[in-house]
């Protein structure tokens, strides 16, 4: 993770050094056992490591990923308390999902972590509980108000080394 970092952090140095500046110091251990006990879960080593490194965006510069903002521990815990909310309210009762191999068919389940948001309530999400075929800790996507949910890495490593490769 921290090769990837370096790749990462020497082009946006040359490239885009306010988005540089805009991420977040290291997650503290503090923050990270907040954010397990707040979530139930135990987080993937790779995607700690990754928040050990950088705990997301502080949200004065553009998104890093894509277009989309790279959550902090608190705005992971932001973002997903929403969606806990709107399960708990019935509000995906009837909804059909449409899950890619590996992915469990329902509309969210409490153990897709999201860790980027596009601002208009759309997430890449670790999947810490996936189907039969499917591997815990892959990345899929989740979207708001469409039913399709595929995965897009078999881990936060690779989905982040894939990402760190277009990019510089």
């Amino acid at each position: 993770m921290k090769q990837q970092w370096d790749r990462l952090q020497a082009y946006l140095k040359t490239n885009k050094p306010e988005l540089l500046a805009d991420l977040a110091p290291p997650a503290t251990d503090a923050e990270l056992y907040a954010l397990e006990h707040g979530l139930g879960v135990t987080l993937p080593a790779d995607f700690v490591e990754c928040l050990k490194i950088h705990n997301g965006q502080k949200g004065e510069s553009e998104w890093l990923f894509s277009g989309s903002e790279f959550l902090s521990s608190q705005r992971i815990m932001d973002e997903w308390t929403t969606w806990k909310e709107l399960l708990d309210g019935g509000d995906f009762d009837g909804a059909e999902a449409e899950p890619g191999a590996g992915i469990q068919p329902v509309w969210w389940s409490q153990k897709w972590i999201p860790f980027t948001y596009n601002g208009a309530g759309d997430h890449l999400c670790l999947d810490l509980d996936p189907a039969s075929g499917g591997r815990t800790g892959q990345v899929i996507t989740l979207w708001h108000d469409d039913g399709a949910r595929k995965k897009k890495a078999e881990s936060f490593a690779q989905w982040f080394a894939e990402f760190v490769d277009k990019t510089v």
